[in-house]
């Protein structure tokens, strides 16, 4: 009877007296989770980007009913409305750039939704091929977590950069607007037009901060990044909770409260949705 053939793996012998060299499954699902996580972020990111322009969007055809009622109201009064007209352009052409960077983004958006799903299923594939020991899982578990911090501290970096940007917007453009309406007595309608753009961006850039809060998602981001690297250091040089304890224990204690951070990161990103809500139909 033949003997079974079996795919060779780390160790096996071949002909020639050599040794099959495979790649280690642990790497292998540390490399797919890396990779997963950055598609995680740059997919989030995107979606909020798509927010913000659908945001800018609705604004901007607000403003535009609005001055298209002034102009008609201009021209029923024989008044001659140019500040009005030229205000109005200006913000048609807003919304219909907005409308076309939505469009194109949302192609952009489809294909990051595709390699985080393909991410996603590499992840699974990498994770199947694990050995069922505890221990050398724990350890992948404990460098994995590098990545999880890396990922929390690019969002945190991003949601602050975002943030000061329309803080820098706001502030600038609140002093310009007054500075133009006490040197402008309404005779300038080049001046009319630049405060009243100036003026409607410092408003979208204000509703865009308040309802979205990126500065306390980049706060909440930064302290899961920092509560998670806490415990990794900790775990690593025996530290706290983890003083006088047998690596597999340890490693469970690290796991379990990682994922309890992890948790608890969730929860407030939660809350954040459910305050914007709150927000949007007390608006209302």
């Amino acid at each position: 009877m033949r003997p079974l053939h079996h795919a060779p793996t780390f160790g096996d012998s071949i002909p020639g007296g050599g040794r099959v060299l495979t790649p280690d499954p642990y790497e292998e699902y540390r490399k797919a989770f890396a990779a997963f996580s950055v598609k995680e972020a740059d997919l989030r990111a995107g979606k909020a980007l798509q927010r913000i322009g659908w945001l800018i969007l609705l604004g901007s055809l607000t403003l535009t009913g609005i001055l298209g009622y002034t102009v008609i109201v201009g021209l029923w009064k024989a008044n001659d409305g140019v500040t009005r007209w030229l205000s109005l352009i200006i913000v048609n052409i807003l919304w219909i750039a907005c409308a076309c960077w939505l469009y194109r983004h949302h192609k952009s958006l489809a294909e990051k939704t595709n390699k985080f799903r393909d991410a996603l299923q590499q992840r699974q594939t990498a994770a199947a091929q694990l050995p069922l020991e505890t221990t050398p899982g724990l350890r992948v578990y404990r460098e994995a977590s590098l990545d999880v911090i890396a990922a929390y501290r690019t969002q945190a970096s991003r949601n602050r950069r975002v943030h000061n940007s329309f803080q820098l917007v706001i502030i600038t453009g609140s002093i310009v607007v007054s500075t133009l309406t006490a040197m402008n007595e309404g005779s300038n309608a080049a001046l009319s037009i630049i405060t009243s753009s100036l003026s409607a961006l410092v408003g979208i850039s204000a509703g865009v901060t308040g309802y979205f809060k990126f500065r306390e998602r980049g706060t909440t981001s930064q302290s899961t990044a920092d509560d998670i690297e806490k415990n990794y250091n900790a775990s690593g040089f025996q530290l706290g909770d983890y003083k006088e304890m047998e690596e597999t224990t340890r490693l469970v204690l690290y796991a379990e409260t990682v994922e309890a951070i992890k948790e608890e990161q969730r929860k407030r990103e939660i809350q954040l949705e459910q305050s914007t809500s709150r927000d949007e139909r007390s608006a209302q």
